[in-house]
Formats: structure tokens, sequence, C-alpha cells
């Protein structure tokens, strides 16, 4: 197969970084950039080697795939737009804001038979892709994900911007119904919580702790999965995993030298990389991706159901 042409639509902090692996990437031919801002997208394009629009009609008939990095509003229009005419779609997450617009793209994708990957970072996170093997049957999960406040994103809330990752990563490990949730809130900055807490319980018996902020002066993502005779630290910034187990399977432990610690190795790449590899990957394959469609749904509908029991 030649090479996918390819689109970024919105080449902003995150943007930028596909736009540079697209016009590098062996299996990619980066044909534009689409900003609404016309400098920003014209220095993208001139330092990116491509051209630069500002409508994505302009692009339509010319491109093969593209990556949506636009805010979270415009997702809908721009994918639908798009998937109407053909062409495959990375969405950044969440997919969309409704659930209902997300079901309508997971249709027109299904129909045409295209890719439709939404951008959950984390699942291509090496550090995760280490320490998903180690992971069994969660019994209690423990996320958090703080950072400072960032304007750009105040268009939306903390669980839509930030708990959803976590969201993504703890439907996908934890393969049981949510029997119920527990979730608070505060506003800071935005007319939306800046900071919230979730507790998921799920019929299986696993409880997941979820702690988001966007009012830290600190950075932290990580995430901590204990279970049978064992835990699993993930640290997504730091790129570490850390694995704890009981030697032999010993159930009650006497000294630590009853505990085995494994460190995986992780991946060098960076996680935009790995997700756009997959994406063209899965374009040249006729494959479906890791992250569907119907994951971003999910996720988003859960976040969905976190906002409806916030307590402030």
């Amino acid at each position: 197969m030649n090479k996918i042409k390819t689109a970024v639509v919105g080449v902003g902090s995150l943007g930028q970084h596909h736009a540079r692996i697209l016009s590098q990437h062996e299996n990619s031919e980066l044909v534009a950039v689409i900003d609404a801002s016309e400098e920003r997208g014209a220095q993208i394009a001139q330092l990116r080697g491509t051209k630069n629009f500002t409508s994505v009609d302009d692009v339509i008939g010319k491109i093969n795939a593209a990556v949506i990095a636009v805010p979270t509003p415009y997702h809908y229009d721009i994918a639908k737009k798009f998937l109407n005419a053909g062409i495959h779609c990375l969405v950044e997450k969440p997919i969309t804001i409704s659930v209902e617009h997300a079901d309508e793209l997971i249709s027109i994708a299904k129909t045409k038979k295209l890719v439709l990957q939404v951008g959950h970072i984390e699942r291509f996170n090496p550090a995760f892709t280490a320490a998903k093997p180690y992971i069994k049957e969660p019994k209690f999960i423990e996320a958090v994900r703080i950072g400072p406040y960032d304007p750009r994103m105040n268009h939306i809330g903390v669980v839509l911007d930030l708990m959803i990752h976590d969201l993504d990563v703890i439907l996908t490990l934890v393969k049981s119904k949510i029997v119920s949730i527990e979730a608070y809130g505060k506003k800071v900055f935005s007319e939306y919580e800046d900071t919230a807490k979730a507790r998921l319980r799920f019929e299986n018996g696993c409880i997941a702790d979820i702690s988001i902020s966007r009012v830290s002066f600190d950075k932290c993502r990580k995430m901590a999965v204990c279970q049978n005779n064992g835990a699993v630290h993930i640290d997504y910034a730091g790129k570490t995993v850390n694995v704890y187990s009981s030697k032999n399977d010993v159930k009650h432990l006497k000294t630590m030298a009853d505990i085995e610690t494994i460190t995986p190795e992780i991946g060098t790449k960076e996680p935009l990389f790995y997700e756009d590899d997959h994406f063209l990957s899965c374009i040249k394959d006729n494959k479906a991706p890791m992250i569907t469609g119907e994951n971003g749904r999910d996720a988003l509908k859960l976040a969905h159901e976190i906002l409806k029991n916030i307590r402030y």
C-alpha cells in the first residue's frame, strides 16, 4: 500500500506533535494541517513541509485519514464530515461531548467500514503496556492524576478532561458491571469542576478510587492495582512499573524476603508515536483499532454518570 495521505486538524499543544509524527512516519504523507489560526497553521505547515488550510472542507478528496485534535465541542461536526466523506479518523479524547453524538459517529464508521480510533493515550503509554500482562484480576485500583491549571481546557471540567483517561483504563482492566458510584467535585478556577474524586464499585467486588485535580503545582499520573498476592504500580509520567508479588504464592508474609519485585522493561518511544503508528497500521491492514469508538463512548458514558453523581 502507498503512503496514507493524512491531515491533522488543530495544531495546538497536542496537534503539533501529531503533525510532527505523521510528517516523519514511513506510512504517512502529511498532506495538510488545518487550524482556525491561519498564522499558527502556516507556522506548523512550514515546519513540517506540508500545506496549511483553515477549513476541513478544503482537504476532503485530498486525504485518506485525519487526526482531530481540536477542542472537544468541535469533535462531532468535524469527525462526522470526514467519516461521511470516507476518511478514517483518530479523534482525541473525549470522543464527543454527548454519548448520542458518539453513537452516531460509531454508526457512520461501521456503515462505511472506516477506522474510528479514540485518543486515550495512556493505553499506548509504554508503562501501561509493560504493566498490563501482570494485571490479572484487580481487587482495588487507586488512580491519581493531578497537575496545574490549563486555561485552554476551561470548556470542560476535570472529569471529561483528565479523569476520562483513568476511566478508560479501569474499564479495560475490570471486566465487571459497575454497581455504584460516589463522586465529589469543586469548582476553583472555572465554571466546571476543577478537582474531583470518584469511587466505583463493581459487581465482582473490585473498587476503584480516582483522584483528579488541575489546581496543583505538582504533576502526578500514577495508578496502583492490587490483586491476589500482589500489586502493580504504574507511573505514567515517569515511565516506570513495579510489580510486587508474594513468592510461591505465600498467603501470609512473614518477612520482606517473601516478596518478589519485578521491574519490567519499558518501551522507549513516546506514547503518541505508538498511538499514531497503531492508527496507520489499522488503516493499512484493515483491522479494528485497540481503542474503538465504542471504547471511547463507554468511557464518556461513565464520565457523564460520574458528573450526575458529583456532590458539590
